[in-house]
């Protein structure tokens, strides 16, 4: 299981759990948009988008949650043994409440037959959901998992990286460059890269996020993590590539995960499970 793998130490053994549990994959591609420019009228912050970059990526997460909910598609990709792993996903959330629902989709070949079932997951402030899973799972029930006790905090441990803390992250920007302005599915966005400090995003996100990036801030080997933003013209994120890496046993593994948002103001509807659905048994590897 990619959960135990990962709890078990070591950044290079948990990728290579990702890879055979068949996690996601980065497109660099545009997936589709809700169409809407989001023209500004030249007054409001998005008319020096090159001359405050750290305020604009600060403010992001805040942006997400003012717009409500959102459609996304994710992926993720890394290599182990010489083999790329592409796991991609797609569902909706609601920045506001900080809950979503998405399905994973793993590769044909990484569960060892074709035809595998899409991992159902839902998100939560704090919490995991699987269900799907596999690996001695009834079908009935779902696997709760608290992630403020990943040592990854859930930015890989699911296959997804959560919205909210993909957004989140962003506020430990530092060292930003504007790299210009470009179309994204037929939206103008603004194309900035950088470097993230997981400790300093910890310390300014929403209490709801706090946990899960303090435990991804003391667990991950390497704090800085670079990435691409791209915020539209009302400052919304459209899309983020964060590229995460671990030392473990001599060896750097890199993890790309992909975050693309649109469809904005769409009504998000999750309902959690609820107890006597929660699977308490014994989970196998694999």
């Amino acid at each position: 299981m990619v959960v135990q793998q990962y709890r078990d130490g070591g950044g290079a053994r948990a990728v290579r759990a990702l890879a055979v549990a068949g996690v996601i994959a980065v497109t660099a591609g545009c997936f589709g948009g809700d169409g809407k420019s989001g023209a500004s009228d030249g007054s409001g912050r998005r008319s020096v988008a090159a001359d405050r970059p750290l305020d604009l990526l600060g403010q992001a997460a805040d942006v997400l949650v003012e717009a409500g909910g959102a459609e996304t598609r994710t992926s993720m990709e890394t290599a182990a043994g010489g083999t790329r792993v592409t796991i991609r996903a797609q569902g909706a959330y609601d920045f506001r409440r900080q809950m979503g629902r998405l399905k994973v989709v793993l590769p044909e070949d990484a569960a060892g037959a074709d035809g595998h079932r899409p991992i159902i997951e839902l998100l939560a402030p704090g919490a995991l959901y699987m269900k799907n899973r596999g690996a001695g799972v009834p079908d009935d029930k779902w696997v709760r998992i608290d992630t403020t006790t990943l040592k990854d905090g859930n930015l890989l441990t699911g296959g997804v990286t959560d919205p909210m803390a993909a957004a989140e992250l962003l506020r430990g920007a530092a060292d930003v460059t504007y790299a210009g302005k470009s179309e994204l599915a037929g939206v103008t966005v603004h194309h900035y890269r950088g470097v993230a400090d997981l400790g300093r995003a910890a310390r300014a996100a929403s209490p709801q996020s706090r946990g899960a990036l303090s435990a991804a801030a003391k667990g991950f080997s390497m704090d800085a993590v670079p990435f691409d933003a791209y915020l539209d013209e009302e400052g919304r994120l459209r899309k983020v590539r964060h590229r995460f890496t671990f030392s473990s046993e001599g060896a750097e593994v890199s993890v790309v995960s992909t975050l693309l948002l649109y469809g904005f103001g769409l009504p998000v509807t999750v309902t959690l499970p609820d107890e006597d659905a929660i699977y308490t048994g014994e989970i196998r590897q694999g």
